[in-house]
């Protein structure tokens, strides 16, 4: 007589292991989708400057004067996006479309950072403890 699980034994549980990662993965994608906060505004800094803030209501096209070169932002419908730029790599365009408080489009070359931001998003100031 053979020592061990049969064939049909570990099919079964190779099945269950599969099942219950992609569960975890599921709860975690869910969670961390569905705790984001939408911004209200959207932040535009050059070297490190805030340039300008919009809000994220109005839907507007804003070309962004960056160190050597330009960028144009692009708000409508509650998401910001960099549609042109005309730096080399283009990283900055092809980073999507943002509208939760903290995220960001960052283009190196010319030094400039689109950031969501809003009344939720806590001031980096606060103090989170206090130790005696």
């Amino acid at each position: 007589m053979k020592k061990g699980r049969s064939i049909f034994g570990k099919i079964k549980f190779d099945i269950l292991l599969v099942c219950v990662l992609l569960a975890v993965g599921g709860v975690i994608f869910l969670s961390a989708f569905l705790s984001g906060q939408g911004g209200d505004s959207v932040e535009v800094r050059v070297d490190g400057k805030v340039t300008a803030v919009y809000p994220l209501a109005e839907n507007r096209t804003v070309t962004i004067n960056g160190i050597g070169g330009t960028n144009v932002l692009v708000i409508e419908n509650g998401e910001a996006y960099i549609s042109e730029a005309d730096c080399p790599d283009k990283l900055c365009v092809n980073q999507g479309k943002i509208s939760m408080n903290g995220q960001s489009v960052i283009c190196l070359p010319h030094k400039t950072v689109i950031e969501i931001t809003g009344e939720k998003q806590r001031d980096k100031s606060d103090i989170d403890i206090i130790v005696k």
